[in-house]
């Protein structure tokens, strides 16, 4: 089951964009704040969890993820922006790795391992002085 963020669940605030852009920057907000709550989400539990779990320096001890947006001059592209780094969070949490179990070695693979550790062996024997 994929994780989807219904953009509904989504509070966006328009804010004052930071840095060069002349006059635009000081008259335009532009920018965006998209807070998300993770705990009233309509996730599912297993991704809720991972979430709240993730040491991410936006996420909040709330359990709010707050992102700021402001590569474009358009509010609308800033949004979208802001909903494709939320949807890549939640990705990144849905992945649920596979657990290791550990196998023994075969036989075949430990007898090679053995018989490389006596042809060095043999090797080494063979480099000290002749003796006649």
């Amino acid at each position: 089951m994929e994780a989807v963020i219904d953009p509904g669940e989504v509070q966006f605030s328009a804010i004052r964009a930071q840095g060069p852009g002349g006059q635009n920057v000081n008259k335009v907000s532009c920018a965006v704040h998209a807070r998300f709550d993770i705990t009233a989400s309509s996730l599912p539990e297993h991704v809720k969890a991972r979430l709240l779990e993730m040491r991410d320096s936006r996420i909040t001890r709330e359990g709010v993820v707050v992102l700021k947006a402001q590569a474009s001059r358009s509010l609308e592209q800033n949004k979208e922006d802001a909903l494709q780094r939320l949807q890549a969070l939640v990705d990144q949490a849905a992945i649920v790795e596979l657990v290791r179990r550990p196998t023994r070695p075969t036989r075949g693979s430990q007898r090679r391992r053995l018989d490389g550790k006596t042809r060095s062996g043999l090797v080494k024997a063979l480099r000290g002085k002749v003796t006649e």
